[in-house]
């Protein structure tokens, strides 16, 4: 017979620490509001580092590889608007 492995958080010792996580979260916020409000912009913008680092495992992050119709089309592009404006210089 094969036992299910069990959530540590269902075990009567994550059961507990969700206890004491509430207990602490609850007397934070009510007996230390002032103290919370005051640091929270500094904590907004703490979010913005954590969520570029976490939320870049979803796409592959910032190093995608071109394909060559891409580089074609910049390329085509960056040749038009020269031409147009080696052409706006001479009239």
């Amino acid at each position: 017979m094969s036992k299910q492995s069990q959530s540590f958080w269902f075990t009567p010792k994550g059961l507990a620490a969700l206890g004491l996580i509430g207990a602490v979260s609850y007397f934070l916020l009510v007996e230390h509001r002032e103290h919370l409000f005051q640091f929270l912009p500094y904590l907004i913008l703490l979010l913005c580092p954590l969520m570029h680092i976490f939320m870049h495992g979803g796409h592959g992050g910032h190093g995608h590889h071109e394909d060559d119709s891409d580089k074609q089309a910049y390329q085509r592009s960056l040749e038009d608007g020269l031409k147009e404006r080696e052409h706006r210089h001479h009239h």
